[in-house]
This record gives structure tokens, C-alpha cells and sequence, in this order.
């Protein structure tokens, strides 16, 4: 299998992230020598390595950056998606650190990328692909409970955790802790129930509290409450999936999915769990019934709705259709969905903006109570009655 993308991209994800980082800094006295050594990312590295598939040999690329050592471990999410490059993982590491920050969880930040399409690849291939990618991380000490800490991002899920960890523990056996070498786990391998939950249970809560405000939600001309709101969500994977679950249980109306092969529509609000029954039947989400297929996914930005969920990939708001973007509120799901120059855009419309530092921070702080339960050795709940202590107290 061919995988072809240019190192080149017209936008650098990394450079918006200096933006705003630049445009945060302003407002501290910090000294510029140690402003220079947060924004910058400590270790990169690049990894070339073969896999003998279908009796050939493929030659996967992927890295493993880690941002700021400042605590240890590091912490972040493995992607698999052809369009992973340098500049996107260095970014989504910087993200990392300044999102383990603004929650107070004690990490610093990392990020994984796989450059694969895992559609493609049969389950047994990608578990070689993962356990190869393990062992060359374990390599240059780039994994490991105390040193840094993966986790399931876009294209990977519980499944690839289970891998890594599995892998990670048989080049070390005998160490207790190897379980915390990842998190996101499934619960019968060390995983803590809600984790797979827990980011799109972030973005509704975060949601949730803004449009409790009633001096906000005047401005927007907005009832408070979630009761009717028209939402659009973009991507169905484990975030939009559980964001739009949330949602409409919450009695707010799902009117439209966008996912990478084009949106649906439905002005009376779909059923997310029949759009999600539909596609593993048919493959797509097209065609469901009753529903509107729009086919460019794009142009489900655009529709006309009180609450818009980016819960996919970066840059999806951008110059070229933030001027068209109808939400009173942009809720940043994904990481850095909306560009430097979209934003200004919105906020000049009046949109009001969630930002994704905040708002998807929900899975790395579960991410944190499975570590300590991997380190702790502790039973079932504990970490439950530590959770809501944490929560009574902020």
C-alpha cells in the first residue's frame, strides 16, 4: 500500500498554534527566554520502519513528539490517518501541554501519528503495524508509565491500546506498573469505565454550562437551556458520536452528521443511534432515511443551526468558509478546528467560540484517573470517589 501526501501543506497547523500561543503570552510578564523554551517541542522523532504485509513489504512512516517535559509523563493520543505529518503531531503536542494545564492534570504534553489509512488493513495487519510501531518507541525510551503515556486518537480506539500495552509489557516483564505505559484501555485490561465516553461527555458539559448563561445567551439572541437547540456535529467517530448521544438525550435536536464520505440532514432532529446502526450496515451514512444527503461534508458546516460541533480533524474552519459558518456557537470538539483567521471572522459575527484547550479536555482527565489506577493498584471505584471529590473541589 502506497501512501502519498506531501510533507508541503499550504497551512501549518504548528504555526497557528504559535499564534495563539504568541497571542497568549502578551498578556504575562514572563521573561521571552522561557516563553522560547515552552512553545517549542522538546523531542521529535521520525520513524521509517518495514512491515512484511500480504507478502510484501510495506514501509510505514510515523512519529512520536513530546512537547514539554516540564512534567513527566508525557501524555497524548496515537492518530492513524494518511494525512498525519510532522508539523500536525508537533502541534497537537503543543496542544497537549497547554490543554494537561488549563485542567490542572500533572503531564506533559505528547502526541503519536501513524501515517496509515487503517480502513485499508485487515485487523491483523494493523495489530503489526501498532506492535511494530510499540517496540520502536520503547526503542528510544519514547513509552513507558513514567517517560510518556499514548492514548486512542483519531483512526485508533481501545483496541490499538490493548496492543501497545501488551507489547510494551513483554519487553518488560516483571514491571508492575507496565499497565500504565498507555491509557484508554479496555476495562478487562486496566481500563477505567467511562473513558471512551469521557471526551464527548466533556463537550456536552462544557456546552451545557455556556448556554446556562443568560447575559451570553441574550447576546446571541438564545434561550438558555439545551431543550431545542439545533445542533450540527461534525464527525462520528468516538467524540462526535458521544458529544451528539449526549445532546439528544438532553433534548437538544441532532439536525445534522457530517462525516468524511458527506453529511445528512434532517431538520426534526435524527436518531443518532439508527445513523450509527445505518452506517455499520451500509458502510456510509448517505441514504439513511428521511434524512437529506449533502454530499461535499464541508457544506454541513454552513447549515443554519444555534450550536456547531467540529469533532473531526483541524482547520476545518477556515478563511475560505468562516464567513459562511450560520452557528451562534462554535463548540471546538476536535483540536483546532477553527483557524487564526476564521476565528476572527466569528468573532466579529458575534459567534461565540468554546475552545478546544477547554472544551475536549474531558478524555485526558479520565486518562489521568486510569494512569493512577494503573499505578495504584487499586480496585474498582476508588477512582470514582476521587473523581467526584476532584470535581466538588474546582
Amino acid at each position: 500500500m502506497k501512501n502519498k501526501i506531501s510533507e508541503k501543506r499550504e497551512h501549518s497547523f504548528f504555526s497557528d498554534v504559535l499564534r495563539y500561543f504568541e497571542k497568549a503570552a502578551s498578556y504575562t510578564e514572563h521573561p521571552r527566554g522561557l516563553l522560547d523554551q515552552i512553545k517549542y517541542c522538546n523531542s521529535v522523532y521520525r520513524i521509517n520502519f518495514p512491515v512484511r504485509l500480504k507478502r510484501k513489504i510495506d514501509v510505514i512512516v510515523a512519529y512520536r513528539v513530546e512537547h514539554s517535559q516540564h512534567k513527566l509523563p508525557v501524555k497524548g493520543g496515537i492518530r492513524y490517518s494518511t494525512a498525519v505529518t510532522q508539523d500536525e503531531v508537533m502541534a497537537l503536542a503543543a496542544l497537549m501541554t497547554y490543554k494537561c494545564a488549563v485542567v490542572d492534570v500533572p503531564f506533559g504534553g505528547a502526541k503519536g501519528g501513524v501515517r496509515i489509512n487503517p480502513r485499508k488493513y485487515s485487523e491483523l495487519e494493523l495489530e503489526l503495524i501498532t506492535r511494530r510501531y510499540t517496540s520502536e518507541l520503547i526503542k528510544k525510551n519514547f513509552i513507558g508509565p513514567g517517560v510518556d503515556v499514548p492514548a486512542p486518537d483519531y483512526g485508533t480506539s481501545s483496541r490499538e491500546m490493548a496492543w501497545i500495552a501488551d507489547t510494551y509489557a513483554a519487553f518488560n516483564p516483571g514491571q508492575i506498573a507496565a499497565a500504565g505505559c498507555v491509557t484508554g484501555k479496555p476495562v478487562s485490561q486496566g481500563g477505567i469505565r467511562g473513558r471512551t465516553a469521557a471526551t464527548g461527555k466533556g463537550v456536552f458539559f462544557g456546552i451545557r454550562e455556556a448556554v446556562s448563561s443568560k447575559e451570553d445567551m441574550k447576546k446571541l439572541g438564545l434561550t438558555t437551556g439545551l431543550e431545542g437547540k439545533k445542533i450540527v456535529v461534525q464527525g462520528l467517530g468516538n467524540v462526535g458520536y458521544h458529544t451528539a448521544k449526549f445532546f439528544q438525550e438532553a433534548g437538544a435536536k441532532i439536525i445534522a452528521i457530517a462525516e468524511y464520505e458527506g453529511a445528512i440532514h434532517y431538520s426534526r432532529s435524527l436518531d443518532v443511534e439508527k445513523v450509527v446502526k445505518h452506517r455499520k450496515e451500509t458502510g456510509s451514512i448517505l441514504n439513511y432515511k428521511k434524512a437529506k444527503n449533502i454530499k461535499n461534508t464541508a457544506e454541513a458546516l454552513e447549515l443554519e443551526c444555534d450550536i456547531l460541533i467540529p469533532a473531526a480533524l483541524e482547520n476545518q474552519i477556515n478563511i475560505n468558509n468562516a464567513a459562511k459558518i450560520k452557528a451562534k456557537i462554535v463548540g471546538e470538539a476536535a483540536n483546532g478546528p477553527v483557524t487564526p483567521e476564521a476565528e476572527e471572522i466569528l468573532l466579529k459575527k458575534g459567534v461565540l467560540i468554546i475552545p478546544d484547550l477547554y472544551l475536549n479536555a474531558g478524555g485526558v482527565t479520565v486518562s489521568y484517573f486510569e494512569w493512577l489506577k494503573n499505578l495504584s493498584h487499586v480496585r474498582f471505584g476508588r477512582m470514582g470517589k476521587r473523581y467526584d471529590e476532584l470535581v466538588a473541589n474546582t
